[in-house]
């Protein structure tokens, strides 16, 4: 999702101002323009949860601001052992979302917390929700951003420029028109990725995709976790082998940290919406 500064306009400004607002700092106004008191109010609210006050509104912004309150015996220490070389506030800001999908979507044991870990570590390893990168495996020499995916059926993909719009995003990379469509409705947005595909890479809503993702395989994956079969685990994300290794690598540590009865539960409502 781009970023938001001064300048920025549209429903995401609004929708950020409520959420400053919710948080105790109000931006002066609720429109739709980020002006200088939007400005001055994130770099307040940036500074109150330890991130460099700029002013400008990323990815670890939008999760600190919609950040559930979570208390898990999981910990951020035990993640940042999970992935390292991960900056330590991606963690912090984006886990909180993750536990808060696995609990909603009843996935909230050892076996599966590894699973989304593990696969968060070989599809976004920097814990955050991204959007794909540009590669000889999605982009033609010479041809448009994606164009590899515009034309493929399998995605669901109706031809230019679908390839780049539904391009892979969040914490799984969840791409296609198809799966935009499905997993969408999944979660009770209906057509909202479709029509709104950034979202996909909101904290809130790449935690309920991962889950959801992971609830459509759930017997084959347990079946696979119980069979000590890393590399069937991962396919049945993934369809292949991509990422196995550092998949395999955060399962094993996981497996020496992550308490065998895992504890999830919400603290406390703090009234900040999806968006």
């Amino acid at each position: 999702m781009n970023s938001l500064r001064l300048g920025s306009e549209g429903s995401r400004v609004m929708t950020l101002k409520k959420r400053l607002q919710n948080r105790g700092f109000n931006s002066g106004d609720a429109g739709t323009q980020f002006t200088i008191g939007t400005e001055m109010a994130v770099r307040l609210f940036q500074q109150s949860v330890g991130l460099s006050p700029d002013g400008v509104v990323g990815s670890n912004t939008v999760a600190a601001l919609s950040m559930p309150s979570i208390v898990s015996n999981v910990t951020l220490d035990m993640v940042a052992q999970m992935f390292p070389g991960t900056s330590r506030q991606n963690i912090r800001f984006h886990l909180p979302h993750v536990l808060k999908g696995l609990l909603d979507g009843q996935l909230a044991d050892r076996a599966m917390m590894m699973m989304a870990l593990g696969t968060i570590r070989a599809e976004t390893a920097s814990f955050q929700p991204v959007d794909e990168m540009i590669s000889i495996f999605n982009t033609s020499i010479g041809g448009a951003p994606f164009s590899n995916y515009d034309s493929r059926a399998d995605l669901g993909n109706q031809g230019p420029p679908d390839g780049a719009r539904f391009k892979g995003r969040g914490f799984i990379q969840l791409k296609g028109r198809a799966n935009y469509l499905q997993i969408g409705n999944r979660i009770g947005l209906g057509t909202g990725l479709i029509d709104v595909p950034d979202l996909a890479n909101d904290p809130e809503v790449a935690a309920r995709i991962l889950t959801s993702f992971l609830q459509t395989k759930e017997n084959q994956i347990r079946h696979a976790l119980a069979a000590k079969d890393l590399a069937a685990a991962r396919k049945l994300v993934n369809g292949g082998s991509h990422g196995l290794v550092d998949f395999q690598d955060a399962v094993r540590v996981g497996e020496e940290l992550i308490p065998a009865l895992v504890e999830i539960r919400v603290a406390q409502a703090q009234g900040v919406g999806a968006g």
